[in-house]
C-alpha cells in the first residue's frame, strides 16, 4: 500500500468492505502500539529508565504526529534568537533516510537556512549532542524532533500542532498518525500552533481547547509559514514576483496539502500538482515526469519546497525552470512569551 492510499484510508475516505476491515484491523494494532508508549513513558515518568543529562541545555521541538508539523523553520527560527542573545548554539537530530554523507534532506535545508550552525545527525541524540558539543564548542543545542526521545534531558520541550491535521486522524499509530495519546502534552513545556492562518477561528479555538484539556496552562503560540524569497538550483535567491506565469507543483513532504494551500494562499495560479512520498528519494526519470506534466499544463514553471530542491541535481531539467518556496516562521501571537522561554532554557545549568 502507497502512502497515497493509506491516507486516503485512514481518513475514512474508502467505504468499501475491504477498507472498512482494514481500518478494524488498523485500529486493533493500533490498541498494541498505543499500550506499548504509554508503558514506555511510565518507565520514564517513574525513573524505571534512565534519563541522561547532556552537557549543556537541549532544547526538543518536536510533534505528537509523524509528517510535516514545520519543524525545520521553527528550528531555524530558535537558533536565529540564540544566535542573537549571544549563545552559540548546535543542531542535532536523527538522520532519517541519509542522501549521502552529507546528511538527509533537513540537514541540508537548515545547513541552507542556518549557515555555519554545527549539525549532527545520529538515531541516539544523547551521543549526538556530546558529540556536537565536544567538536564545536556549542553552549546550547536545538534537538530536531526529538518529543519522543526520553533517554535524553532537556531544558525545554516545544511541542508542534498543525491547525491542518493536529491530532492525527484521531488515531494513534497505525490507524491514525499520532505518535503517542494526546496526554503526551502534558510533557511539553510549550506548544506552538502551526499553519494557524489556514484554519477559521473557531477551529484555533477547539484546537486550544483540546490542548488546555491536557496542558492547562498553556500559551497560545500560533505561526503563519509565510514565504520569504524563491530560490533556485544554484542557491540563489529571487523575489516571489519572479514568477509570471502559471506553475506545476510537487512535492515530497509530509504535508503536501498544505504546501499547495500556502502556493495558492498566496496568488500562485497551480495548474498541476504532483505528490511524492516524505523524504523521498528523487530519479531523473522523476523529474522528467514532472516536466512532461508541467508542459502538459502549459507551463515551464516548476516550484517545490527547499527540503525538496536540495535533493535535485541542476542537470535532471531540460527545459522547465525550478524554484523552491523558502518559507519562513511569522508569529501571530506568542512571539515574546517563546523568546523568552528559548533564552531562559539556554541559560539554565544542566
Amino acid at each position: 500500500m502507497n502512502e497515497q492510499r493509506y491516507l486516503e484510508l485512514i481518513s475514512d475516505g474508502p467505504h468499501s468492505i475491504g477498507s472498512r476491515l482494514l481500518r478494524f484491523v488498523l485500529r486493533v494494532a493500533s490498541c498494541g502500539y498505543s499500550a506499548a508508549m504509554s508503558a514506555r513513558n511510565l518507565m520514564f515518568d517513574w525513573r524505571l529508565r534512565p534519563i541522561h543529562t547532556t552537557p549543556v541545555p537541549v532544547i526538543s521541538v518536536g510533534n505528537l504526529t509523524t509528517g510535516g508539523t514545520g519543524k525545520t523553520p521553527v528550528v531555524a527560527q530558535l537558533i536565529e534568537w540564540l544566535a542573537a542573545a549571544g549563545a552559540r548554539p548546535g543542531i542535532v537530530s536523527r538522520g532519517y533516510k541519509q542522501l549521502s554523507e552529507s546528511g538527509n534532506d533537513e540537514a541540508r535545508v537548515l545547513e541552507l537556512l542556518c549557515p555555519n550552525v554545527p549539525h549532527v545527525q545520529n538515531r541516539d541524540r544523547v551521543a549526538a549532542v556530546r558529540e556536537v558539543v565536544s567538536a564545536n564548542e556549542c553552549n546550547v543545542v536545538v534537538a530536531d524532533d526529538a518529543f519522543q526521545h526520553r533517554r535524553m534531558a532537556r531544558a525545554l520541550d516545544i511541542v508542534l500542532i498543525d491547525a491542518k491535521q493536529p491530532w492525527g486522524h484521531g488515531h494513534v499509530l497505525p490507524r491514525g498518525l499520532l505518535r503517542e495519546a494526546r496526554s503526551g502534552l502534558r510533557r511539553a513545556d510549550a506548544v506552538i500552533m502551526t499553519r494557524a492562518d489556514q484554519a477559521d477561528p473557531e477551529t484555533r479555538v477547539e484546537i486550544w481547547n483540546e490542548v488546555r484539556r491536557w496542558k492547562p496552562e498553556a500559551a497560545a503560540i500560533e505561526i503563519a509559514f509565510q514565504p520569504d524569497s524563491l530560490v533556485d538550483l544554484g542557491g540563489e535567491r529571487h523575489r516571489l514576483d519572479v514568477i509570471d506565469g502559471p506553475v506545476f507543483a510537487y512535492c515530497g513532504i509530509g504535508n503536501p496539502d498544505a504546501f499547495r494551500g500556502t502556493l495558492e494562499q498566496h496568488g500562485l495560479d497551480v495548474r498541476g500538482f504532483r505528490r511524492f512520498a516524505d523524504h523521498y528519494h528523487y530519479t531523473r526519470s522523476d523529474l522528467a515526469d514532472v516536466e512532461r506534466r508541467a508542459a502538459d499544463a502549459g507551463t515551464k514553471w516548476l516550484i517545490t519546497t527547499v527540503k525538496d530542491l536540495v535533493k535535485i541535481d541542476a542537470d535532471w531539467l531540460q527545459e522547465s525552470r525550478l524554484l523552491a518556496l523558502d518559507i519562513r516562521a511569522h508569529f501571530l501571537s506568542g512571539e515574546d512569551k517563546l523568546r523568552e522561554q528559548v533564552i531562559q532554557a539556554a541559560e539554565s545549568t544542566t
